[in-house]
């Protein structure tokens, strides 16, 4: 009798068939996949962005890049920390309708300019572009993505003026054009933002002109106009009024103003550094009432008058005092 070992070879095999999972369906958008290939060759087909290949799946295999889990389409771009990818950033970014996030970090190479095509991004939550040599303006048009939320361009080569449609975003609450070549005024339209917590960070810019008088309206977490070339007033920037406030850096401009009957709000306020400028008047005794203070600094101003005694203000160095025109005090000489 013959052993049926061809059958049943046929039947293990039909078996072992059986019991495997069928192959993977590919997920990814046909169009945003194509997109993000033409995106990878603009930008030279960088290593960073080898996952990224027409026979694999966009939103199972590649990284840099996240899918919505429902819709399949591609919301997140995050390019970061190549310093052989070169180029500029393609226009080809805009042609992702659903795009929320688009992230260029650490990429020394890309150069260009910021395109505009992003302004068809009408889900875009985060515009995220920093450490780059990108140069030119600021796009104005950036003003019609109303769902942006963060914008951050910090260290990168921009030029030209702060565009004042960014005032225009209903959602914004977190800007940063810090460490650019931006020049002009601060748009006094800047006064309408609408967060109840907003972060704006404008340092290491050459900006000139006064200070609007406008942002004294918004609700400032914190903000940053240090090492520019304002002038004129900037109390306003203080007050009892200002309950979220906690950092503000004025540092190296040519502010001119009168100290002496500023007031603080003392809930969460830790950080005041308005070193190298010309302000005047004494210090307010509303500093020893500021139980959260971490680092205060008023060298090189005009201040005058005794150093008030209380809270954190004998704790600072002596070198956040010198150079005024005739303070005193502990930590610095007595006053005679």
């Amino acid at each position: 009798m013959k052993t049926p070992t061809i059958s049943f070879l046929c039947l293990s095999l039909l078996l072992f068939a059986a019991t495997q999972p069928p192959p993977a369906v590919s997920v990814c958008n046909s169009h945003d996949k194509a997109v993000l290939l033409k995106i990878k060759e603009e930008l030279g087909n960088p290593y960073v962005l080898t996952s990224w290949e027409s026979s694999t799946d966009c939103c199972r295999e590649w990284y840099a890049v996240k899918c919505n889990r429902t819709t399949h389409r591609i919301t997140e771009i995050s390019v970061q920390y190549d310093d052989n990818l070169s180029g500029q950033i393609p226009a080809a970014v805009g042609d992702l309708p659903y795009l929320e996030l688009l992230f260029f970090h650490k990429l020394p190479k890309l150069t260009g300019t910021i395109p505009e095509t992003v302004a068809k991004l009408k889900y875009l939550q985060m515009l995220w572009i920093t450490w780059t040599n990108i140069t030119g303006p600021v796009p104005a048009i950036i003003g019609k993505i109303k769902s942006l939320t963060y914008i951050n361009l910090q260290f990168n080569n921009l030029t030209g003026s702060i565009p004042s449609s960014l005032s225009s975003l209903p959602n914004l609450g977190y800007l940063d054009l810090s460490r650019n070549k931006l020049t002009g005024s601060i748009p006094p339209s800047f006064g309408s933002f609408q967060s109840q917590d907003f972060y704006l960070k404008l340092s290491h810019n050459q900006l000139s002109g006064q200070i609007p008088s406008s942002l004294g309206d918004v609700v400032l977490d914190t903000v940053d106009l240090s090492r520019n070339m304002l002038t004129g007033d900037a109390s306003f920037l203080f007050g009892k009024n200002k309950s979220v406030l906690f950092y503000i850096d004025l540092s190296r401009n040519l502010l001119s103003f009168d100290f002496s009957n500023v007031e603080f709000n003392p809930t969460v306020l830790q950080y005041i550094d308005l070193n190298h400028n010309r302000i005047y008047g004494k210090l307010p005794e509303g500093l020893t009432e500021l139980p959260h203070l971490q680092f205060f600094n008023v060298s090189y101003n005009m201040l005058c008058g005794q150093i008030p005694v209380g809270g954190s203000l004998q704790s600072f160095d002596q070198y956040n005092y010198l150079h005024n025109k005739c303070l005193c005090g502990n930590p610095l000489p007595a006053c005679k």
